[in-house]
């Protein structure tokens, strides 16, 4: 099954089919009648939605959604803990709603990051259910109403609004989840590999057509800084043929420390791989821009070994490893370095240590917003800001 992900990921990121292996292209046919059985499944749910067969739940507070067109990659779960973190600094409690999908990996990375702040983190499918019963617990307030002056309090006044009480909702890869309304669709695009093939699943890797681009209210180029000034900009002109009056921010994810697998307390420096021989093991949506980014820490030689999205590692995965670890050992003459994201961590904190005597460290990184032509961190924000103050928001909710 990992092996046939892997051909349909390589499949849906080919620009040029004629480059792909016989394997490849004999699975293309199977493929395409795939997604146009998808195509009309997606059509005839978007219509039941449109003329309200399927109802959507208004939420009591405020909703922030981040979300993407594509699979995995976008830093859509970076982005919801800025957010969140943004909120909670700002006197704002707010409820972070996620899938909790292949094992809640991000809801766990995301409960480490954001502890000791007023931050919440429901878990489930139905994204509604979930939060009715967050808000029966922890009760609900909706931040217009503490405007002063159409702004939000200062810190004196914070201590009355960040309570228990939820604010505001942010939803982790919401723009499918169309059962709840929103106020605020947030659009991440992985710079590195935008739309691939431009075909929906399986195909390609659109889980909906390009047009659905005019639901979003601001758009984000991830990984912006591996990418070429020519290739951004073709990004935000395809985007705005679809939406003229498109917000476009820049981000990336920028290294702060590693911690040794095993001891999540200990931080060490980004130098430390620095003329070493690193082999970078992830299970991401994005393998490229965490390989790239270790390659520029002045390491000596960058290995890798690419899982899909999500795969969690197998005992045959881990003898994959050691084989890897040992060619490069031999070939090397030192002990080469194992290096996963913080996603695969959380995944699995212990399948790792049975790696011994060879180090296993995660690379720990943090979202960051590129200031461009007067788009950076604190325009974000106010654009944020406005668009949740600004929106007509109903307080009126469907049974849930």
């Amino acid at each position: 099954m990992e092996k046939l992900r892997r051909v349909v990921k390589e499949i849906a990121d080919a620009q040029d089919y004629t480059k792909l292996s016989a394997l490849h292209r004999s699975l293309i046919p199977i493929l395409s009648l795939a997604s146009s059985l998808y195509g009309v499944v997606l059509s005839i749910r978007h219509y039941l939605y449109h003329f309200g067969f399927f109802s959507k739940h208004r939420l009591p507070v405020p909703v922030i959604s981040v979300g993407n067109l594509t699979w995995g990659g976008n830093g859509k779960t970076p982005m919801v803990e800025f957010i969140s973190s943004w909120l909670a600094d700002s006197g704002i409690s707010p409820l972070i709603l996620t899938r909790g999908y292949a094992g809640g990996d991000e809801a766990r990375m995301l409960a480490r990051h954001l502890r000791g702040k007023a931050v919440k983190i429901g878990v489930g499918a139905n994204r509604a259910v979930t939060a009715a019963c967050l808000f029966k617990r922890h009760g609900y307030v909706d931040p217009r109403d503490y405007l002063v002056e159409g702004k939000w309090h200062e810190q004196k006044e914070r201590s009355r609004i960040n309570s228990r009480k939820v604010g505001v909702v942010v939803l982790d890869d919401g723009m499918q989840h169309w059962s709840l309304q929103r106020d605020v669709e947030i659009l991440m695009v992985n710079g590195l590999t935008p739309w691939g093939n431009h075909q929906i699943l399986p195909l390609g890797p659109l889980r909906e057509p390009l047009k659905a681009l005019g639901k979003a209210d601001v758009v984000v180029i991830h990984h912006a800084n591996l990418v070429s000034e020519h290739n951004l900009r073709e990004i935000k002109l395809m985007m705005r043929e679809v939406k003229k009056s498109l917000p476009v921010f820049f981000t990336r994810m920028s290294p702060s420390h590693f911690f040794e697998v095993g001891n999540i307390n200990t931080s060490i420096p980004l130098d430390i791989l620095c003329n070493g021989v690193v082999l970078c093991v992830s299970a991401i949506g994005s393998a490229n821009a965490f390989v790239q980014g270790i390659k520029k820490m002045g390491t000596l030689y960058v290995d890798r070994l690419d899982f899909s999205d999500h795969h969690s590692l197998q005992d045959t995965d881990i003898e994959i490893i050691r084989m890897k670890l040992k060619e490069l050992e031999d070939k090397f003459g030192s002990m080469p370095v194992v290096v996963i994201t913080e996603k695969d961590y959380d995944r699995d904190p212990e399948i790792l240590r049975h790696l011994s005597p060879y180090k296993v460290m995660a690379l720990c990184s943090e979202l960051q917003i590129i200031p461009c032509r007067g788009n950076g961190d604190d325009d974000f924000k106010k654009l944020l800001k406005e668009l949740v103050e600004n929106a007509g928001h109903d307080t009126t909710t469907h049974a849930i």
